[in-house]
C-alpha cells in the first residue's frame, strides 16, 4: 500500500502524506516515495508548483519512533534516509508549498515542523501547531530544526522552543515569521493550491532563478549574495521570456510565457 497520495490540480502538483493511522510519521519508505513524487513533478514540464500537506489531523509527526527506538549510535550515524530527505527536497527546483494541517509535530519528534521549514513557504490551518519536542523524548533535532528554526524566528524563540520542546500556534508561527499565512482549515488546501496556481502561470525558469536566489541567501554573505543576485538577474535576459515580460507590459497586454 502506497504511503502517499500524488494528484495534480491544472499546473499544480499535490503531494499527500498518507500514514493517518501514524500521524504520517515520516518511515524510510514513506521518505522513499515523497523523495520519489516531488522528482517527478519537478520533471514534469506541465507542472510549476508542488503542494505537500498530509491526510488526517496531521501534517506529520516526524521520524518514525518506531524505527528509531531501537538504533545504536553506530546504526544512527549510518541511518542516511533523514539525510536523503534533506538533500533531496534541497534538489526540487520548482517551489514547494507546506500546507500544514493539524500538528506539524506531535509529541513524538519534530521531524514534522523540521520538514515544512525544508519547503519554500509554509502555509497554516488555524489549528495548526508547531513544535520540536525532541528534548523531551532523550534526544536533539536532527533534521535541520536547531538550524533552519533559527533562521526563520531568530534565535530566542528557537532556543527556547527547543529546549522546553514546548509548541506555538499556527498564528504565532505567522508572527513570527514561520509562517507566510494562516487559513481556516477548510480553506487551507484550496488557498495553497490557488497560490501554487499563481506561482506556477508565470515563467519556469525565472521562478527556478528567484527561489535559488533566495536560498542562497541564508548561505552567503551580503556581498557574495548581492553577486550572486546580479549574475542571475544578468541571466535573465538570455531568457525570451524575460524579452516577452518587458514586451508585453509595454503593450499593456497579459504575458504568453513560453518558458524558455
Amino acid at each position: 500500500m502506497s504511503l502517499l497520495l500524488s494528484s495534480m490540480t491544472e499546473n499544480v502538483g499535490l503531494i499527500t502524506l498518507n500514514r493517518p493511522s501514524a500521524l504520517n510519521a515520516l518511515s524510510e519508505k514513506l521518505v522513499k516515495e515523497l523523495l520519489q513524487a516531488l522528482n517527478e513533478f519537478d520533471s514534469n514540464p506541465e507542472v510549476g508548483a508542488i503542494v505537500l500537506t498530509g491526510e488526517g489531523k496531521a501534517f506529520s509527526a516526524g521520524a518514525d519512533i518506531k524505527e528509531l527506538n531501537d538504533l545504536t549510535f553506530v546504526n544512527a550515524y549510518m541511518c542516511k534516509f533523514l539525510q536523503n530527505l534533506n538533500d533531496g527536497i534541497a534538489a526540487i527546483r520548482k517551489p514547494i508549498l507546506a500546507a500544514v494541517n493539524g500538528y506539524a509535530a506531535s509529541i513524538l519528534l519534530g521531524g514534522g515542523c523540521e520538514l515544512a521549514m525544508m519547503c519554500d513557504l509554509i502555509y497554516a490551518g488555524e489549528t495548526a501547531k508547531f513544535g520540536q519536542p525532541e528534548v523531551k523524548i532523550g534526544t536533539i533535532p536532527g533534521a535541520g530544526g536547531t538550524q533552519r528554526l533559527i533562521k526563520a524566528i531568530g534565535k530566542a524563540k528557537a532556543m527556547e522552543m527547543i529546549l522546553t520542546g514546548d509548541f506555538i500556534t499556527a498564528q504565532d508561527a505567522e508572527k513570527a515569521g514561520l509562517v507566510a499565512k494562516v487559513y481556516p482549515v477548510d480553506k487551507l488546501i484550496p488557498e495553497a493550491i490557488e497560490i501554487g496556481k499563481r506561482i506556477a502561470c508565470l515563467s519556469t525558469p525565472v521562478i527556478v532563478m528567484a527561489k535559488e536566489a533566495v536560498n542562497q541567501a541564508e548561505e552567503m554573505s551580503l556581498k557574495n549574495g548581492l553577486l550572486f543576485e546580479s549574475r542571475l538577474y544578468h541571466a535573465t535576459f538570455g531568457l525570451n521570456d524575460r524579452k516577452e515580460g518587458m514586451t508585453a507590459f509595454l503593450q499593456k497586454r497579459k504575458a504568453q510565457w513560453s518558458n524558455s
